[in-house]
């Protein structure tokens, strides 16, 4: 690894698809059926090779080759951050050279007995489905259909997005919809399963507050972006939340978010945290979990609409104490190999193989890579 140059380095795009078409949510219209995937791959001189997702031109690209690796890497092993473009790459061609996993390299305790690595998850998939239908019970019925859908396919944890009268529907019918579905959903899933609602700033506080009270008994795990960040309306849910003896917690990060969110969460006006996992990055995110499990802040990224972030997130776990979740986004990707990975009864189960555990299908990505992708190689480093 000391001496390994970065020899070749590959783009494509590779188009997954998801089981059924995702709908809007509180801002946003239909998210579609397809994901596209940016995809870099690295390969030494030697032969190793690692790819990630990333955003980087030919230009940007060409500055990498013929670097040697470990100038790549700063003095506690990480990413040296002028190379963020190409992190989760260089994590996974990281993973390869050492033989192992990237939870592994990054991990506090090591020490699994020989166990594969479980970290939990949830279903982000309850997007807002039913707009077509007239009433409540029929548009809570398809979304708890939806649940069950998950169930069966062994996740034991959702997310739901709320915020149909911030845009779709009449104020007052969407709120009574909201409340319909959270309830369809508790009772399509059972008790022990966790339940999250996710308004994408689509409340107001007193909205946010109806909601909550109306839903007591659905036991909602935490209420996530419910409405533009204010520090004076988090402190006032807050105390809001205690005083009707309620366990939700409060999560937001997701988006663009104010660099005074962390002060928030230090202060306790926010619970959990979800900077993306691919824009804050892997590398930041180990010092960002550090710091929260320090204030007692849980973790869970965000990646919804890039299917990487399925298995990437999950690596972060063994390094932070407050992980919570990995938000899982059911996609199928045509030559992305993934099925090192397993959902099981509410847990992402990763591989034990090197780097990120994930293989690509030769043919299909080299295809992608001459459809507009590019190909450099470094003669020097030959």
């Amino acid at each position: 690894m000391e001496n390994s140059r970065i020899d070749r380095i590959e783009y494509g795009t590779l188009t997954g698809k998801r089981p059924r078409l995702a709908g809007n949510n509180s801002r946003i219209p239909v998210h579609g059926l397809e994901v596209e995937l940016l995809l870099i791959r690295l390969t030494t001189d030697d032969g190793a090779s690692g790819f990630g997702l990333g955003r980087a031109d030919a230009e940007t690209a060409q500055a990498l080759l013929g670097q040697r690796f470990s100038d790549l890497l700063s003095s506690d092993g990480r990413i040296r951050e002028e190379w963020n473009a190409f992190e989760f790459s260089l994590w996974d061609l990281l993973g390869n050279l050492a033989g192992k996993p990237v939870y592994e390299l990054v991990a506090r305790d090591e020490k699994r007995n020989g166990e594969r690595l479980r970290v939990p998850c949830y279903d982000t998939t309850l997007l807002i489905d039913d707009l077509h239908l007239e009433s409540n019970e029929a548009g809570a019925a398809l979304i708890a259909d939806e649940a069950r859908y998950g169930y069966e396919r062994n996740h034991r944890n959702f997310k739901i997005k709320v915020g149909r009268g911030a845009r779709w529907m009449p104020l007052e019918k969407g709120t009574q919809r909201d409340i319909a579905v959270v309830k369809a959903v508790r009772n399509a899933v059972g008790g022990e399963a966790k339940i999250m609602i996710d308004a994408n700033n689509g409340y107001n506080l007193n909205i946010a507050k109806r909601v909550l009270a109306a839903t007591a008994d659905c036991d909602v795990f935490w209420l996530e972006e419910a409405f533009q960040e204010d520090p004076a309306l988090y402190e006032d849910l807050q105390g809001w939340i205690k005083r009707e003896g309620l366990s939700v917690l409060i999560a937001d990060g997701e988006g663009g978010a104010p660099p005074e969110l962390m002060d928030w969460a230090r202060a306790g006006l926010v619970d959990v945290i979800q900077y993306d996992i691919f824009s804050h990055g892997f590398s930041k995110w180990l010092d960002t979990g550090a710091q929260l499990d320090a204030w007692g802040v849980r973790t869970a990224p965000h990646h919804y609409g890039r299917h990487l972030g399925n298995y990437v997130s999950g690596h972060l776990a063994p390094a932070v104490q407050g992980f919570t979740f990995v938000e899982w986004d059911e996609v199928t990707t045509p030559g992305l190999d993934a099925s090192g990975y397993r959902v099981e009864a509410g847990q992402v189960v990763l591989p034990d193989a090197p780097g990120f555990g994930l293989a690509l299908e030769e043919a299909v990505f080299r295809a992608a890579v001459k459809d507009g992708g590019y190909d450099l190689r470094d003669g020097a480093a030959r």
